[in-house]
């Protein structure tokens, strides 16, 4: 299973990079549980047309598309489309930061907040 962390880089813009996650036995599948590194959850639907220019995430967060689709950019032009089933780990906490649009709608979005001192490695398949 693959997430896209979005992420501040040395040189204070945000970056995207494909992270395979450290799936272990669980229940009827294989999976990945976080309880106490858990700090809350918020579920969204954004405005039609929805657009935000340059900022950065608020906390470090997992975002899980919903339903219809997104676009977010980095300052160096790179961009993805997320839809309903894409995976987000924002953590672009500093810097310049992403913009963020519609691409269709409705958008609903459930976010995971994390605690802040979660060591990534922990999820990686390759940590």
């Amino acid at each position: 299973m693959k997430i896209v962390h979005l992420y501040t880089g040395a040189d204070g813009q945000s970056h995207f990079e494909d992270i395979e996650l450290n799936l272990r036995p669980m229940g009827f599948g294989m999976g990945i549980e976080l309880v106490s590194e858990v700090q809350g959850l918020a579920l969204r639907e954004l405005e039609p047309g929805f657009q935000l220019g340059y900022h950065t995430a608020p906390r470090r967060q997992i975002v899980l598309q919903l339903s219809g689709m997104g676009e977010l950019t980095c300052g160096d032009g790179t961009s993805r489309t997320f839809g309903p089933g894409d995976i987000l780990l924002a953590d672009d906490l500093t810097g310049q930061g992403h913009i963020s649009r519609e691409v269709a709608g409705p958008r609903r979005q459930a976010f995971i907040y994390l605690d802040p001192n979660l060591d990534l490695r922990a999820l990686r398949a390759d940590g």
